[in-house]
């Protein structure tokens, strides 16, 4: 059984909000009564690390849903027709998940499991029809746990005879693989108490923010929506590190390759967080403040002017921050997934573990920094949480790290800005190429810079980031607006170069040399990668 670290518990005079408790209890779409159960099996289950047991078995039934989608495989993006692609390699892939979880759902049913065992020898010893109808009956009413799990134990048996008579063919097509990950995702849909297909849900059992100091600073966050959008991103990457440790145990062992299928559900999962922050985020907070404007009566709005113009202030830098941890994470996942994660089609044993271990270390930095980034526009504080010297000196590695890259962006960037000709005003289809370099720079700036302009606390911000939003106007080819981006441009390198100066000065990154040749392929690889904008 894989084994993985300790999940420090947060402290327990830390009550959780309303909004933290409801994406905890609500987001399970669960009945009520089906969720008390659930509490109470899980609750009564003598089992070691029971609470790594179920999340292996949910995120492995998550991640063969998400699988069927080729999107969220590994690898280099597939090019040309999906039809000409050979499945085979991701039937064996879903075939080991499905050997998996059948038993992991055994250990679960404990000694229930002999006595399936010997129904099941019935059902398949006799002619009569009587021993199926009782076991097919036991498992479809589900009105515990234990029958859920009997239901999945029942119905991943007959599976695997499907995944075995399909990975012993020389191809497959997608059509055939996606209708049997199809098959899967029926049975997982519905099971009553181990369903965890639904995006952005969370459980209780397994799914926590780590650090103290975070979940109090979620638990400070004023105003309701703020205080769900903010719980909701924490507890997504927090369940987003989850996976990468339980890939890491998984890469230990002698065949990793169900490794994929949670990877698969940490795109899917990291996808699903990116698109929420960037389309719902600013509605979500503006009817928020809305709501608090038109709360307030005549008599007070004159006293609470200055409370409510900062809250608007403090919101709008939140839904910047929500909005560079959308980019960030699309573009940390791109670079992951297409550049630094084996593909499915990878045999080699060891290959594949040393690649997934290497891809892990930088995946887990990345989730990090976004944390950290988070944690800093909530509360200046919330950077300086981090005690150990070895952290420090990672943080301080992976600011240096992005302060050199964006620098390179920023000057390239601001050397064409400089440069640039405006196209013949009746050459649309020029002019759209011309500053196609403009939606990719604003790209980048999205995921790389304006975590910066926070973190180095640049002077002129208000500036450089009204330059920024002019370049987001459909008027793109004023002269003016982009010789302005230049010179903002010019000035933000130059700062960038001190702060990286100062950063190599810290007491933690005595003795750490810069490797500008291993950050240079880094910086590649993103400007190479589908734009994140």
């Amino acid at each position: 059984m894989p084994t993985s670290r300790a999940r420090p518990q947060p402290a327990s005079s830390a009550l959780p909000r309303e909004g933290f408790k409801t994406l905890l209890a609500t987001s399970r779409q669960m009945r009520r009564d089906h969720a008390i159960a659930r509490e109470a099996w899980f609750s009564a289950l003598a089992l070691e690390q029971k609470g790594e047991l179920l999340f292996e078995l949910e995120m492995l039934l998550k991640g063969l849903a998400c699988f069927a989608n080729p999107r969220n495989h590994s690898g280099p993006r597939v090019r040309g027709a999906i039809a000409a692609v050979d499945f085979r390699e991701p039937i064996v892939v879903a075939r080991e998940g499905v050997t998996r979880v059948l038993a992991l759902v055994r250990q679960l049913l404990g000694e229930q499991d002999r006595a399936i065992g010997f129904q099941r020898y019935l059902e398949n010893a006799t002619a009569e029809d009587g021993a199926r109808a009782r076991l097919s009956g036991a498992s479809s009413t589900q009105e515990t746990p234990e029958d859920a799990l009997l239901s999945l134990r029942l119905g991943f048996s007959h599976l695997v005879e499907l995944f075995d008579a399909l990975a012993s063919k020389d191809r497959v097509g997608f059509r055939t693989f996606y209708a049997l990950l199809g098959l899967v995702q029926r049975e997982v849909a519905r099971n009553a108490f181990f369903n965890p297909i639904a995006a952005l849900e969370f459980r209780p059992e397994f799914d926590r923010i780590e650090r103290v100091e975070i979940l109090q600073l979620v638990q400070g966050v004023q105003g309701e929506e703020a205080h769900k959008l903010v719980s909701l991103t924490f507890l997504t990457l927090f369940r987003m590190k989850h996976y990468l440790t339980l890939v890491e145990s998984i890469a230990v062992e002698t065949s990793p390759t169900r490794a994929f299928l949670v990877l698969a559900a940490l795109r899917s999962d990291g996808r699903s967080l990116a698109q929420h922050l960037r389309r719902h985020a600013g509605a979500s907070l503006a009817e928020g403040f809305e709501r608090e404007i038109f709360s307030t009566t005549v008599n007070d709005l004159r006293a609470r002017y200055e409370p409510l113009l900062a809250e608007g202030h403090r919101l709008i830098g939140l839904r910047g921050a929500l909005d560079a941890v959308s980019a960030r994470l699309r573009l940390e996942l791109r670079r992951g997934f297409e550049r630094e994660l084996p593909p499915v089609s990878l045999h080699n044993p060891m290959e594949l573990r040393k690649r997934l271990l290497g891809a892990l270390d930088h995946l887990r930095s990345g989730l990090e920094g976004t944390i950290d980034f988070v944690a800093t526009a909530l509360d200046a504080r919330g950077a300086g949480a981090l005690d150990d010297r070895a952290a420090r000196r990672e943080t301080s590695e992976r600011l240096r790290r992005d302060v050199w890259m964006f620098a390179q962006i920023v000057r390239a960037f601001a050397a064409k800005a400089a440069v640039v000709r405006t196209p013949d005003r009746d050459d649309r289809w020029g002019a759209a190429e011309s500053f196609a370099f403009v939606r990719e720079f604003l790209g980048y700036f999205r995921a790389m810079g304006y975590p910066l302009l926070r973190a180095a606390d640049y002077p002129r911000v208000d500036e450089f980031l009204a330059t920024m939003s002019s370049l987001e106007e459909p008027d793109l080819l004023d002269p003016a607006r982009m010789a302005t981006a230049a010179r903002e441009c010019e000035a933000f390198y130059v700062f960038l170069l001190d702060v990286f100066d100062g950063i190599s000065k810290r007491e933690e990154l005595a003795g750490v040399a810069f490797d500008k040749r291993t950050v240079a392929e880094t910086l590649r690889m993103y400007l190479t990668s589908p734009s994140p904008g």
